[in-house]
């Protein structure tokens, strides 16, 4: 397991911020010179602490972006979360799953075309045995929150 300092979780909150942002750019607001930031950024991504750089596309963009997202709570009754994220993974409409405490067991971000196609993921994935209760909420809209200023 790798351990954060101050500086890593600096960059990575300005990463997630812009993960556009260039490393001179990065070296000032952080403070440092540009050979440790890109020395930082290296080990950070060879740790696998940083696993990617990813563009935010609007669902607004054309009708090939995913119109309908939900956040669907499954209740599992008793089997492993391993078991139930390979068959999940099965379903090209789940965009991520998430393990968590609490009355739910795991949340599964959706994302489809229209209300029919969630309608028949939603079928889908309410079949899986191993899962015993479920809720879904729609999301309607939603605002990115941006890491302040360092």
């Amino acid at each position: 397991m790798y351990n954060l300092d101050n500086i890593d979780r600096q960059l990575i909150s300005l990463l997630r911020a812009d993960a556009r942002t260039s490393v001179s750019e990065l070296s000032k607001r952080v403070g440092v010179s540009r050979a440790t930031i890109q020395n930082r950024l290296n080990r950070l991504e060879k740790e696998q602490v940083i696993t990617g750089y990813t563009a935010l596309v609007s669902p607004h963009t054309n009708n090939t972006i995913a119109l309908v997202r939900a956040l669907m709570s499954l209740e599992l009754n008793g089997c492993s979360v391993s078991t139930i994220k390979s068959k999940l993974l099965e379903e090209p409409a789940v965009s991520a799953i998430h393990t968590t405490n609490g009355r739910w067991d795991v949340i599964v971000e959706l994302q489809s075309e229209s209300l029919e196609a969630f309608d028949k993921i939603l079928g889908h994935i309410r079949d899986i045995p191993e899962i015993t209760h479920s809720e879904t909420s729609i999301l309607l809209s939603s605002q990115r929150i941006k890491s302040p200023e360092m």
